[in-house]
């Protein structure tokens, strides 16, 4: 059961990793990568000299930062309040409708969010019929990091909401009814039994997202790149298709992805080093 999936991520994902060698050559598609110059570690240093780069990378790191904040957090707290209604068809309700934009594509999801704050959007046209000056919030670079996570949560919250309720129902009810014959109310309960039971789920997700703090998206920042400008959307990954991929750089574009992910490595095991000193077992546990 195993051995297609195996077979696939060889393919597919573990092969073509070898050709992260390209990051060390002037690379041609015409020579190929036996017959492209070696040149070491030229195209990193070009890269750590290059300014903006390090936008890029500050710009990325910005927005992980504000999104683990914001965003990570509110799946919790959406699992937390769904679990508590009653109801089974209200619950199902809600869950079905927070869980949909998760499918919505990148395109439809900026497009609405132009639809109802852009300049020509429902919160423009009702300041003007009001006489108040319109502004249009999909321009504006100073607020983009905001714009983006607002985007983010209206999307995939009801994806990390999924996960929290798959945890929460692991949880023994009997520690509820126990806690409650004990006298504990509604907030103890749940700061003693159900946060505790959400821990190993909650660092899991925080170190993988850690891992990931390199990576906020590629289609969600090009399709608004040109509305608020590079200064403020320039991200890793479109850094790597307009300075290497788009211009046939190649190597130089390999180097930038190397660098991301050699990163992310090294602060996943940086945060499952933490989780085992707090006595959580991580991505993996301890040999």
């Amino acid at each position: 059961m195993v051995l297609p999936v195996v077979v696939l991520l060889g393919v597919f994902h573990y092969f073509p990793t070898l050709g992260n060698v390209i990051a060390f050559q002037d690379y041609s598609p015409y020579a190929g990568i036996r017959d492209s110059e070696f040149i070491g570690l030229a195209n990193f240093s070009r890269m750590f000299a290059e300014p903006a780069f390090w936008t890029a990378v500050l710009n990325t790191l910005s927005i992980t930062a504000v999104q683990l904040v914001f965003f990570f957090p509110i799946p919790i707290a959406l699992a937390l309040l769904l679990n508590s209604v009653l109801s089974v068809r209200l619950r199902t309700l809600i869950q079905g409708v927070v869980y949909l934009p998760h499918f919505f594509s990148w395109v439809l999801v900026v497009s609405l969010f132009q639809q109802m704050i852009g300049g020509a959007g429902l919160l423009a046209q009702s300041l003007r019929a009001n006489g108040y000056e319109a502004i249009d919030l999909m321009t504006k670079p100073h607020t983009f990091i905001l714009l983006v996570t607002a985007q983010s949560i209206w999307k995939d919250a009801g994806w990390g909401m999924i996960v929290f309720l798959a945890a929460l129902s692991t949880i023994n009810p009997a520690l509820y009814e126990a806690a409650a014959a004990d006298g504990a109310n509604r907030r103890r309960r749940l700061w003693h039994i159900t946060l505790p039971g959400l821990r190993p789920v909650i660092v899991l997700l925080l170190i993988l997202r850690l891992g990931d703090a390199l990576t906020v998206g590629f289609e969600q920042f090009i399709l608004q790149r040109s509305a608020v400008g590079g200064n403020a959307a320039e991200v890793l990954d479109t850094y790597v298709y307009y300075q290497g991929l788009l211009v046939g750089d190649f190597g130089y574009g390999a180097a930038a992805g190397l660098f991301k992910g050699v990163v992310g490595l090294v602060l996943v095991l940086v945060a499952n080093r933490f989780a085992h000193l707090v006595g959580e077992q991580g991505v993996y546990s301890r040999s």
